[in-house]
């Protein structure tokens, strides 16, 4: 097997500075596992995410006031068949649920992790009405402790 995980000239060909990403971090976790919603403060994170081992049902929020899609969601499916790369840009909320056994999800951002700056939106939100796959197996006390949709845009 032999995958390119990152190609500075194609990340250019698509307008985006590839000089720009300063971190590389991977996280594991198990069937169910649901991570997020979570996002930046300040001018946000970039961050091209893949997902390295097994599968995930990948979600994306739009919580940019300005934008035409301003609380809208995107769904992917990412996996280690195409490994596909989503770029999520700043402004983003983003979280993945686990579809298989485990999986690895790599994140590539363009600024170090800063805690102060986290904010995280609960993945079952009512105003976001997010359908995710499978029962939900783990969550993190920060993501069940999460605040609502309402509490982050006002």
């Amino acid at each position: 097997m032999f995958t390119r995980t990152f190609d500075a000239g194609i990340v250019a060909e698509h307008g985006i500075d590839p000089s720009a990403f300063v971190q590389d971090s991977q996280s594991r976790s198990w069937l169910g596992v649901l991570r997020g919603l979570h996002g930046r403060g300040g001018r946000g994170e970039a961050k091209f995410v893949r997902c390295a081992r097994g599968a995930i049902h990948d979600v994306v929020v739009d919580a940019r006031p300005d934008s035409h899609t301003f609380g809208r969601h995107e769904v992917f499916r990412l996996d280690d068949v195409d490994f596909r790369h989503l770029y999520v840009p700043p402004g983003m909320l983003h979280g993945f649920q686990v579809l298989t056994d485990v999986a690895d999800v790599c994140y590539r951002i363009d600024r170090p992790h800063v805690p102060t700056e986290d904010v995280a939106v609960r993945f079952d939100d009512p105003h976001l009405d997010i359908r995710w796959p499978l029962a939900v197996s783990l969550l993190s006390e920060r993501d069940a402790s999460a605040g609502s949709w309402i509490d982050l845009v006002g």
